[in-house]
């Protein structure tokens, strides 16, 4: 595959302001901030980062599955949240993901994402093929 494919998961926010919310070039996977509202674009775990994190990681597993990877190709993580300060909360979700593959990772704080309910965003690149 040396085309580019983009992957929708038909929430709100992917038509309304017209971005995919994964992008496969090759063996490289990019997916896109990802947050933990659902297809109906109700917000999952408000007032809990890590229960939204966990969500987020099941949406951005299933996006990798469509681009044709898995969570072992995942090279990059960025997680965005609003309250540094539980930042344990989503490293506990995030280990549960990613404890045995070891991808270069970062975690920063923002002053607030697109909605108010959401405390964590994250993005992560992925190359097929490369699982450990």
């Amino acid at each position: 595959m040396s085309g580019r494919t983009n992957i929708s998961t038909g929430t709100p926010w992917e038509k309304k302001l017209g971005y995919s919310r994964a992008v496969r070039v090759g063996n490289l996977v990019y997916i896109s901030g990802t947050t933990s509202s659902d297809e109906a674009g109700k917000v999952i775990g408000a007032g809990n980062p890590g229960e939204q994190a966990d969500y987020i990681f099941q949406k951005i597993e299933r996006a990798l599955l469509a681009a044709g990877a898995n969570l072992q190709d995942v090279v990059r993580v960025r997680m965005f949240v609003t309250d540094i300060s539980r930042w344990e909360e989503v490293g506990h979700a995030y280990s549960r993901y990613f404890k045995h593959v070891l991808p270069v990772t970062t975690m920063v704080e923002v002053s607030k994402l697109i909605d108010p309910e959401h405390m964590v965003e994250i993005e992560v690149d992925a190359v097929i093929g490369s699982a450990p």
